[in-house]
């Protein structure tokens, strides 16, 4: 099972790849959080940005197609796609990721 981070630029572009995250079965589940403040350095300057970050529960056997998804619907030229492995789980809840996001149709 993996964890994985993103973060979009508005409210309905994360709803909206997080809906279809779930309908492709690419995910178990995705949590769309409240908007945060990014400072980073983009291309030689410090930016500041609103973000709303998405954590996506999925299956290792997932994380690829899930990446593809990603990189191909996300509006940033460099997402943020970091990977957490799970090591620890409520073995219910391990198996229902597992059981949600694998044995899926070929992602979009």
């Amino acid at each position: 099972m993996l964890i994985v981070h993103t973060s979009l630029p508005d409210q309905a572009a994360a709803e909206t790849l997080a809906q279809q995250l779930i309908e492709h079965r690419l995910a178990a589940c995705v949590h769309v959080g409240a908007p945060i403040r990014a400072y980073y350095r983009w291309q030689g300057k410090v930016e500041i940005a609103s973000e709303i970050p998405l954590i996506i529960k999925t299956s290792r056997a997932r994380y690829t197609a899930l990446e593809h998804c990603l990189k191909a619907h996300h509006p940033y030229e460099v997402p943020e796609i970091v990977a957490i492995p799970v090591t620890k789980a409520l073995p219910a809840y391990y198996g229902w990721v597992q059981r949600e996001s694998e044995n899926a149709p070929p992602s979009p």
